[in-house]
């Protein structure tokens, strides 16, 4: 019947009714219209949005000037190749109360669901793949986190479509110091690859990650796509609030192991959330029942990074010059070379890290990106 926008309202009184205010010469397209065909009617008409109609003149869809321009701007963005709309990921523990909240998400549209543990070869976590996939046979499932092959072996076979990897390598976690359980990040993630390769299954390096160099080793060793706590935990878009500690403007960051998280249901304002939080914590490290709490994560601060915006295109283009440098041109080239030995790994002596840092200045500032 027409289309009203804010410029419609703007400025009026609260009590105008919308058939004031409603355009009605409207410019639309009928229901079946190509993608391609909708953005040269609207790019023609000079229009914000395109109204799709049935045979009946009822709406069905809409398509906006703003997704023209985000396409353009992020044409790299992740999308459902059905519905052109983002791709919606969410992490859910694996205990009973988890399923109902799972339920939840996929009715608000859910495309993934990553399965939160911090050893992830458990019964708990197999059940939790094998419900999902005969429930939700079309949601996708990351599972771990694993660093053997005997565990990915698990979860591959209950149907996880991906795989996390790494246990007590992340710059907050020190569960390797105090469980003596983990491994080498660069050792996990190439055994897990190189076993889940062989059934199709992506891994994902989580932990460690701290420059543009340890994103370059990761794809070398076999992963598909790497996870970056404390890299992004100083961005203006990382939850908490900006304080300065000696000088330096920096956020708080905290691993889920660390004691503050587990006891946040305690201590913070806002019992609901608090408690969220908690079990979230607590949970991930098999410790709801557990009158003493042990911890395997530290909490501490992040120097302030700027915004995502301008941070994710400095990794971005790092990654690039990187494979420049190593005189390859995609991701898959970069794995193939080294599995057919012509990108080559080499153990470095102590000499050897030292010469390869900054060394024989008096001082220096080292600025790794300019926005």
């Amino acid at each position: 019947m027409g289309i009203v926008t804010a410029r419609d309202v703007q400025f009026r009184d609260p009590s105008t009714t919308l058939e004031k205010v409603m355009t009605t010469t409207l410019v639309t397209a009928a229901q079946g219209v190509t993608l391609a065909e909708a953005n040269h009617i609207l790019r023609d008409s000079k229009k914000g949005k395109l109204p799709i109609v049935d045979a009946q003149g009822c709406l069905v869809s809409l398509l906006a000037r703003s997704d023209l321009l985000k396409n353009q701007s992020y044409p790299l963005a992740s999308k459902n190749p059905e519905s052109k709309q983002l791709y919606a990921a969410a992490a859910v523990g694996t205990r009973p109360s988890d399923r109902d909240r799972l339920a939840l998400l996929v009715d608000a549209g859910l495309d993934i669901v990553v399965l939160d543990s911090s050893q992830g070869n458990s019964i708990f976590q197999i059940e939790m793949i094998e419900w999902i996939k005969k429930t939700y046979p079309r949601l996708e499932v990351v599972a771990g986190n694993v660093v053997t092959r005997e565990q990915a072996a698990s979860l591959i076979a209950a149907g996880a479509d991906g795989l996390r990897v790494g246990m007590g390598s992340g710059s907050i976690c020190i569960t390797q110091e105090v469980m003596a359980v983990g491994r080498p990040q660069g050792t996990a993630v190439y055994a897990v690859a190189e076993f889940a390769s062989k059934f199709g299954v992506p891994v994902i390096a989580d932990g460690g990650i701290g420059n543009v160099g340890h994103i370059v080793k990761a794809l070398a060793l076999g992963a598909g796509a790497v996870m970056m706590g404390g890299l992004l935990a100083g961005t203006e878009e990382a939850p908490g609030e900006y304080f300065y500690h000696e000088g330096k403007r920096v956020k708080a960051y905290r691993g889920m192991g660390s004691l503050e998280a587990m006891e946040q249901g305690a201590t913070a304002k806002g019992g609901g959330k608090a408690s969220a939080i908690e079990n979230a914590a607590t949970s991930r490290y098999f410790s709801e029942s557990s009158a003493v709490k042990v911890a395997q994560g530290v909490s501490g601060d992040v120097q302030d990074k700027g915004s995502v915006k301008q941070f994710l295109p400095y990794l971005y283009v790092g990654v690039q010059h990187s494979f420049q440098d190593l005189g390859v041109k995609s991701v898959a080239e970069l794995q193939s070379g080294v599995k057919e030995g012509k990108v080559r790994f080499e153990a470095r002596t102590a000499s050897a890290q030292l010469e390869g840092g900054v060394h024989g200045l008096n001082s220096y500032t080292k600025r790794l990106f300019a926005s």
